[in-house]
Formats: structure tokens, C-alpha cells, sequence
């Protein structure tokens, strides 16, 4: 375990919007290069995902993984672990940003795959092996999730998931989001407000690899 910046993970001085939600040191445990390599794509969703949703977020990550593309999720149940294990089947990087510190594993179903991300991949958590897990955790998590990533896909959510927390956070930073699957066809509240501020719905994966680099661009020229 070592302690790095936000700005050594992601290789660039943070811009004032994105130093609002950051917690600005951060714990990590792997072998893989820092910082990150890009793109870095959040892929994330509910943690009782229906078997449609699984398929979705595999079928999203071997894409990614074919264009060279890190995987960032949160290591939760469901859409999240279906994530880690795709990226991991197809040869990708992934990174699996905690809700805990690094001593635990929330669920425990989740021992392995954190083990073995850790061992090959990157883990990361913002909390202290001293911290109590709660609720908050998990809202803090997200908001991590959408700083070190370049874009952020939400492959299925209901209407009171967590997930959405990360994607207000992306608005908020103004970076891309983009919904999927399931969670895009039965159409949300959330999601309706959500396109109102940006949120795209992928009509094709590769669409996230036209929108993101420009998006970076502006990041590092505007930021």
C-alpha cells in the first residue's frame, strides 16, 4: 500500500471545479503505472442487476478493453463486480475505486476479485484503515469514481441507486456521461433530468471513444 495525489493518479493538476469533491491523497494497492494511462471509463450500475444488464456491461467492457481503455469501477455487487471480471477475462487494466479501506471488502462475496485486482491491477479507497464504513462511503466513492475517470456509463439503475450520485458528479465536473442497457430503455426520472444537463444515451459503444478524447482536450486546454 502507498499514498499518492488525485493529481499523480491522473497526471495533471486538478481545476477548481474538480477540487471541490476531491479528497486529495488517496491509498493504493496493485502494480499497475501512475498515473493512470487514458482513457479511463467508469463503467457502473446496480448492485441486483437483471441478467440483461450483465450481458450489457460485459459486452461494453470487451469493447473497451479492445480500444486500449482502462476499466474504473467501484467493486460493489451486480453491474460493478460483472465489470472488474470482464476487463480481467479480456486481458484489460482495471481499477476498482472502495467504499471502504483497503483492510476490507464490502461485500465479502468480493474477497477474491478485490485480492486479485490488487495483486495485478490498481485498487484505490480515500479511507483510512482507522475509518468507520458508512452510507457516506459509498456517496464519496462515486464522486471519486467520476474525478479519475474521463467518462462515466451507467449500465442499469433504478430509481433510488446509488450510482446516480456519480453521475451528477460527471455533470457537475462536465464530463461525459453516457447511460446504456437496461436503465436506458425503462427510462428513469433520474435519467430524464439527467439528459436535460448532458447525459447521453449510446445508441453504439464506440461512441464513447469519439466523445472522450475531444473531451480531454478541453479538460487540459480549459481546465
Amino acid at each position: 500500500m502507498r499514498t499518492v495525489t488525485i493529481e499523480d493518479l491522473i497526471g495533471r493538476p486538478l481545476n477548481r471545479t474538480e477540487e471541490k469533491n476531491s479528497p486529495g491523497r488517496v491509498y493504493v494497492q496493485g502494480p499497475m503505472d501512475i498515473p493512470l494511462s487514458p482513457p479511463r471509463i467508469s463503467v457502473v450500475g446496480t448492485r441486483r442487476p437483471t441478467g440483461e444488464g450483465v450481458k450489457e456491461a460485459q459486452a461494453l467492457t470487451k469493447m473497451l478493453v479492445d480500444n486500449d481503455a482502462t476499466v474504473v469501477s467501484g467493486l460493489a455487487a451486480g453491474i460493478d463486480a460483472a465489470s472488474h471480471k470482464s476487463t480481467i477475462e479480456h486481458g484489460g487494466r482495471t481499477v476498482a475505486v472502495l467504499g471502504t479501506p483497503l483492510n476490507v471488502t464490502y461485500p465479502v462475496s468480493n474477497r477474491d476479485l478485490q485480492a486479485r485486482i490488487a495483486d495485478r491491477h490498481l485498487v484505490v479507497s480515500q479511507f483510512s484503515g482507522e475509518r468507520p464504513v458508512t452510507k457516506k462511503n459509498f456517496v464519496m466513492r462515486n464522486r471519486t469514481m467520476a474525478l479519475i475517470s474521463d467518462a462515466s456509463v451507467i449500465v442499469e439503475a433504478g430509481e433510488d441507486s446509488g450510482t446516480r450520485h456519480q453521475g451528477w458528479e460527471a455533470i457537475r465536473m462536465k464530463r461525459p456521461l453516457f447511460v446504456c442497457g437496461p436503465v436506458a430503455r425503462r427510462r428513469p426520472k433520474w435519467l430524464e433530468e439527467m439528459e436535460d444537463y448532458g447525459a447521453v444515451t449510446l445508441e453504439n459503444y464506440e461512441d464513447i471513444l469519439d466523445v472522450v478524447p475531444h473531451s480531454i482536450k478541453l479538460i487540459d486546454v480549459f481546465g
